[in-house]
């Protein structure tokens, strides 16, 4: 897969369900907001897969990423898991920033461990949001949980015009 290719959701045979559309919508601003963002690119970045309120992406770590004592520095780690809450909370086609975030370092990451982040919604209400987020490696072993809060802003990811 190309590094600005968001993969298809699985075909249920039922292009014109909600929930179709809203899995479409989802890859479709996970496409524009992967164009636009050079800071994942960059860092080797890919998205996985992007659903509504949900986000997967996968880094690697280089050897450029790793710090003096011989792992990940955590500001990746914190990128990556950063990343993936905003593919996760921007996935309905509402502009929407962080508000914070924090992160609990589990173990280390080494240079050449491929790290998944898993972005899912906890809780969206108004112009708030709860996501969670688990980063592990190759292996499955957990690296960090990453708690984002969002914050709807006026717009649309996509330009579409916006009801609220």
């Amino acid at each position: 897969m190309s590094d600005r290719a968001v993969p298809a959701a699985p075909s249920t045979g039922e292009d014109a369900s909600p929930d179709a559309a809203a899995q479409a919508l989802a890859e479709r601003v996970a496409a524009i907001m992967f164009e636009r963002d050079r800071a994942s690119q960059a860092l080797g970045m890919r998205i996985v897969s992007v659903a509504p309120g949900f986000a997967e992406l996968t880094m690697v770590v280089r050897d450029d990423m790793v710090n003096g004592h011989a792992i990940c520095h955590g500001g990746f780690v914190f990128t990556l898991a950063d990343s993936t809450f905003a593919f996760a909370c921007n996935s309905y086609d509402d502009n929407t920033v962080a508000q914070g975030g924090a992160i609990d370092f589990l173990a280390p990451a080494h240079a050449g461990d491929t790290l998944t982040a898993v972005g899912r919604e906890r809780r969206r209400a108004g112009r708030t949001g709860l996501y969670d987020i688990e980063v592990h490696n190759q292996r499955g072993e957990p690296i960090a949980l990453f708690r984002g809060r969002s914050y709807r802003i006026k717009g649309t990811v996509t330009g579409a015009p916006s009801d609220r």
